[in-house]
């Protein structure tokens, strides 16, 4: 990719302090065996697609089956929650955004219409090159021992510009639901938009199967018969030709900078 070429993805921090987020790992987080990341290149490649978002502050989310309390780092006590602030962010946005937005300082977290489920904002907005979107949903292989689960969604991101949020719905009732700084929240996806919008495809059956096909059939499947192949040789062979791409790409932009 050019120097010069537009960032795929552009995260605005409006929190001062909230946590940058960052690449996603090919471990999960560390949460994927040795064996795994090692060898297994779909389930690496998938685990480190995207964007982990953290929480701006440490909280706790409690539902009683009715209603939701919410309490966070600093906070004396636990408070009834349909929509709040950031702690101080109220007045922060409003002695920096221009006249016209300052009744618009996003909140923080909102209780949704729908039992259990809540709306937590990452304190960034989001923007993306044209054509692309962000998919937004929880961190990808990560063993679901949370007390909550992520909503999935795919925001239009280069056509609207606002907060970089995920929907929850907690699985418990009468036990805290916390969140930490450290660890992420949600994870964020830039995915083309023809990828979503009704992709064309088709079914063909036993007897389409070709010459060639029946080649790259043979390919794919005789490594895995021979008792002595080296592990993960599918892995191997995919960062080969994911490092000769990247030479390539790194060429024609050595070479398009100095015909010019």
């Amino acid at each position: 990719m050019s120097e010069n070429a537009e960032p795929v993805c552009r995260f605005y921090r409006l929190i001062p302090d909230a946590p940058e987020p960052r690449r996603a790992d090919r471990s999960a987080d560390g949460m994927v065996s040795v064996r795994a990341y090692r060898y297994c290149e779909a389930l690496a490649s998938a685990s480190a697609f995207g964007f982990y978002i953290y929480p701006p502050i440490g909280f706790a989310l409690m539902f009683d089956g009715d209603g939701i309390i919410w309490s966070y780092d600093g906070a004396d006590d636990w408070y009834a929650l349909e929509g709040a602030q950031f702690p101080g962010f109220r007045d922060f946005f409003e002695a920096r955004a221009p006249e016209s937005v300052k009744r618009f300082a996003p909140p923080f977290v909102v209780a949704a219409r729908e039992p259990g489920v809540v709306q937590i904002w990452s304190g960034f907005l989001a923007r993306t090159a044209p054509g692309w979107a962000l998919l937004s949903r929880g961190v990808a292989n990560v063993p679901n021992t949370q007390r909550y689960e992520n909503f999935e969604g795919i925001v239009a991101t280069d056509q609207w510009f606002g907060p970089l949020f995920t929907n929850i719905r907690l699985k418990v009732t009468n036990a805290p639901v916390t969140f930490h700084p450290r660890y992420p929240m949600f994870q964020v996806q830039p995915v083309l938009h023809q990828c979503y919008r009704a992709p064309s495809y088709e079914i063909l059956n036993f007897d389409d199967l070709d010459g060639a096909d029946w080649e790259r059939f043979e390919a794919t499947m005789k490594p895995n018969s021979e008792q002595m192949r080296p592990l993960g040789h599918y892995a191997v062979e995919t960062r080969k030709r994911e490092r000769g791409a990247s030479a390539q790409t790194a060429a024609a932009a050595y070479g398009d900078a100095h015909d010019h």
